[in-house]
């Protein structure tokens, strides 16, 4: 992680129980950090992995859906976390953008191998993400080089906007929502889907379902409506139903469901789901 400027090793350690969780957190740095800065850090993974997100008012709602209760039960606790910063998760956003999964981590490595730095600590080695000022130099030949295609011009548009102050995620993060979707539909190559999942991970909207991709659409037909994924439910009334019936909490709702569909299928797999994950 870096931390305004500093690359940083982190360890996160369970040091709690379900009933009073806890979590340790060791620090590695290059030269010793003072206590003000660790505070701001500790501040920072709070908000990032949402350690402070009081989940009782979303599971008092969803135990009284028949879909959603069972799910809570077994997933009781969990919450969404985005560890790196609003500019890594947009490069990563870019680097995902129609690729398979082997496809865009081979990019990504490339892209961290390049430019990222290697930290080892604690007996292991990671790359920590460039800043938007150490690629700002950087051609889109340079990185076509990279095999990252069309992609570069984005990766570039999107770090210059970081680079030039045009974009500050923590003032961001107190801008009233409809000015912090415009800003980030601003960005180039950033579409209604990416911005979709931005405001719900790094953002903490847990309504923030406004856009459904196509394969979302088939699954969430087959997951609510029971129809054939081949047949999908219209978007507009898929997302209807949602509002009604998960209100402030929908896409929390979804997550949820989500991640119990897909672990279920990785224990037992899910025919239908199985065929649209090929395709």
């Amino acid at each position: 992680m870096r931390w305004r400027g500093v690359p940083l090793g982190l360890k996160l350690q369970d040091a709690g129980s379900v009933d009073a969780p806890g979590v340790d957190v060791h620090v590695y740095a290059a030269s010793d950090l003072d206590a003000a800065y660790l505070t701001a850090l500790s501040d920072e993974i709070v908000y990032r992995y949402n350690l402070a997100l009081d989940l009782a008012p979303f599971y008092e709602q969803g135990r009284g859906d028949p879909q959603l209760a069972p799910a809570i039960d077994r997933w009781c606790g969990m919450r969404p976390a985005s560890p790196g910063s609003l500019y890594e998760y947009l490069i990563v956003a870019i680097v995902l953008q129609n690729a398979v999964i082997r496809r865009s981590i081979q990019m990504m490595q490339a892209l961290l191998e390049t430019y990222g730095t290697l930290l080892a600590f604690d007996g292991q080695a990671f790359y920590a993400f460039w800043t938007p000022q150490e690629l700002s130099g950087v051609t889109e030949d340079a990185l076509r080089e990279l095999k990252v295609g069309y992609r570069a011009g984005s990766i570039l548009r999107v770090t210059e906007a970081f680079a030039e102050g045009q974009v500050d995620e923590f003032a961001l993060r107190a801008a009233p929502r409809e000015l912090r979707r415009a800003a980030l539909l601003d960005l180039y190559g950033i579409g209604p889907a990416s911005v979709g999942y931005i405001l719900f991970d790094v953002f903490h909207q847990w309504d923030e379902l406004n856009h459904i991709s196509p394969w979302e659409q088939r699954i969430y037909s087959k997951l609510f409506f029971d129809r054939d994924p081949a047949d999908p439910v219209p978007v507009e009334q898929l997302l209807q139903v949602l509002d009604e019936r998960f209100g402030v909490w929908k896409m929390l709702a979804v997550h949820y469901l989500w991640e119990d569909l897909f672990w279920s299928s990785a224990r037992d797999p899910i025919p239908w789901l199985q065929e649209l994950i090929r395709r």
